[in-house]
C-alpha cells in the first residue's frame, strides 16, 4: 500500500487530500510513522523525530495513528491477495507476500501482469486507496521491485535477469544489510551488488561468518529460494511505553512496569496464548538498553504472575540518572496455561497486604493519572509509534456531535477542542470549536472508506 497510514487519514478526511500529512507520535520523543507523498517533497520521512518533520514541514497536519482503522483496511487487502492464492504472508498492515502460482493464477509473465493489475483495480474499488504491486520470480525481487513501483505502479522484473538489475545497486537493497554491515563491507571495498559477486563467498564469509556471508553471496546474485509462508507464529507479545520526561522516581516506575504487565497480559489473551518468559526491558537515560527475563515453571496469561515477575526483574535495574523507556514482554509462547502457584499465592499475598497496581499508584501520589506518559504498544508487526494515552482530544481521532455528526479532532488546548465535521465521501467540511467538555461532543468510530472503481 502506498503510504498507508497518511492516506488513509487522506481518504478520510475529505479537507486533506492532495495535502501534506504526517501520522506518528506528537510527544517531544514520538516519531513519524507514515508521512504522505506530499510531505515526503519536504523531506519527512518514515521514523524520523516528529520535533524534525515539524521543522521540515510546518503546515502539514500532524495526526496521531488509528490503528483499529488501518487495521480493518488491511483485512480488506488481505482477503483480496487471499483470493490470488492460499499463500499469503503478510509482513505488515501493509505488505505481503503472494505465491501466484500456488494460487494457479499466473504461469508466466503476461498472466503474472494480469493477475497484479486486477488486484491494483480491486484494492481501488475496494478501499478507495492505492497499492504498488513488485512482481518476480524470488521474494527478493519482488521486494525490490515493489518499491519501484511506488506510488501506485506496477513492476515486472523477468526471471533471469536479476543478477543484472542488482548488480550497478548499493548493498544496502539486499536484506540483511543495514547500516552497520553496510559500513563494514564499504570499509573493505565493497559498495555495490556486483563488488559482493565478485568478491567471491569465501572473502564474504571471512568478513561476516558463515551464515551471513554465505546468504549474501547467494543474494548478490539474485538468488533467494525463501517460500512464502502463509502462517508464522508469534515469538513474543510485548509493549512499551517511551516518557515525555525521563522517570526518576522509583515508585513510579514500580508503577509503570505493572501497568505494562497488565497491558502486555491484555494482548497475550487476546492472541489465544499464554508465555513462559517474562521481559523486562528499560532505557536509560543515555540511551543503553538494558534487557532482563525470567523463565517461570510453566506458560501463564495471569496478569498477577507476570506483574509480579517483572517487578522483580526491575528490582535488578539500575536506574539512577533516570529512564527513558520501560518495556514488558511475554516470550515461549504456548496454546495452554499452567498456572504457576507459588507466584500466584505471592500476588495474593501482595494483594491482601494492599501491595499491586492501586497501591503502588496511591504511593505515588496518584502521578500516574496527572503525569500521562507517551505509549506504544509494540506487537505482531506493529510499528512503534508514541501516541498520548491519556489525552482525550487528540488530533485526527474521530467524534460525534450530537447536532453536527461526525467529524475528527483538529486541534485542542487551553480547555477547548476544535473539529472539523465532514466524512469519507463528503466535501471539506467546516471548522467548529468547543468546550472540551461539552456534553454533545463524545468519540466516534472511524466511518468506512468509499472505494473508487
Amino acid at each position: 500500500m502506498d503510504a498507508f497510514f497518511a492516506a488513509a487519514e487522506q481518504a478520510s478526511k475529505p479537507s486533506l487530500r492532495g495535502k501534506p500529512v504526517v501520522v506518528g507520535g506528537l510527544g517531544p520523543r514520538g516519531v513519524v510513522a507514515t508521512a504522505s507523498y506530499e510531505a515526503r517533497r519536504f523531506g519527512v520521512h518514515s521514523a524520523m523525530p516528529m520535533g524534525q518533520a515539524r521543522r521540515l514541514a510546518p503546515n502539514a497536519a500532524y495526526l496521531v495513528p488509528r490503528f483499529s482503522f488501518y487495521r480493518s483496511i488491511s483485512e480488506q487487502v488481505m482477503e483480496l491477495l487471499g483470493r490470488l492464492s492460499p499463500l499469503v504472508e503478510p509482513l505488515s498492515l501493509d505488505e505481503a507476500f503472494v505465491d501466484l502460482d500456488a494460487g494457479g493464477v499466473a504461469d508466466d509473465s503476461a498472466s503474472a501482469r494480469a493477475a497484479g493489475e486486477r488486484l491494483r483495480i480491486d484494492i481501488l474499488a475496494t478501499t478507495g486507496l492505492t497499492g504498488s504491486v513488485g512482481l518476480a520470480g524470488s521474494k527478493m525481487i519482488a521486494k525490490i521491485a515493489s518499491e519501484e513501483a511506488k506510488p501506485d505502479g506496477l513492476v515486472l522484473i523477468e526471471p533471469g535477469t536479476e543478477r543484472e538489475l542488482l548488480a550497478p545497486r548499493s548493498v544496502r537493497i539486499l536484506p540483511g544489510v543495514g547500516p552497520a554491515t553496510g559500513e563494514h563491507l564499504r570499509r573493505a571495498g565493497m559498495t555495490t551488488v556486483s563488488d559482493l559477486a565478485e568478491a567471491g563467498e569465501d572473502e564474504l564469509v571471512r568478513l561476516l561468518g558463515r551464515a551471513h556471508g554465505a546468504s549474501l553471496y547467494l543474494m548478490a546474485q539474485g538468488y533467494d529460494d525463501r517460500p512464502v509462508v502463509a502462517e508464522r507464529d508469534a515469538k513474543s507479545v510485548s509493549v512499551e511505553d517511551t516518557f515525555d520526561v525521563d522517570l526518576h522516581d522509583r515508585v513510579r516506575i514500580r508503577f509503570e512496569v505493572e501497568r505494562l504487565a497488565e497491558r502486555c497480559v491484555g494482548r497475550l489473551r487476546a492472541s489465544g496464548h499464554s508465555g513462559r518468559t517474562i521481559v523486562l526491558k528499560v532505557r536509560r537515560f543515555d540511551f543503553s538498553t538494558l534487557t532482563r527475563s525470567e523463565t517461570l515453571r510453566g506458560p501463564t496469561d495471569d496478569p498477577s504472575v507476570v506483574r509480579e515477575a517483572a517487578g522483580r526483574l526491575l528490582e535488578a535495574v539500575d536506574t539512577t540518572g533516570g529512564v527513558r523507556l520501560l518495556g514488558v514482554g511475554v516470550s515461549g509462547l504456548a496454546d495452554y496455561t499452567q498456572e504457576d502457584l507459588f507466584a500466584q499465592a505471592e500476588a495474593e499475598s501482595a494483594a491482601a497486604s494492599g501491595e499491586g497496581v492501586a497501591a503502588s499508584a496511591e504511593r505515588a501520589g496518584g502521578v500516574a493519572v496527572a503525569g500521562a506518559p507517551v505509549a506504544s504498544a509494540v506487537a505482531s508487526g506493529e510499528p512503534e509509534v508514541h501516541e498520548a494515552v491519556e489525552r482525550r482530544w487528540s488530533p485526527g481521532h474521530d467524534v460525534r456531535h450530537a447536532e453536527y455528526g461526525a467529524g475528527w479532532v483538529q486541534g485542542s488546548g487551553v480547555g477547548r477542542v476544535t473539529v472539523r465535521f465532514e466524512e469519507p465521501g463528503s466535501v471539506p467540511g467546516r471548522v467548529r470549536t468547543f468546550a472540551v467538555d461539552d456534553p454533545e461532543l463524545e468519540p466516534g468510530e472511524p466511518l468506512p472508506l468509499v472505494g473508487r472503481g
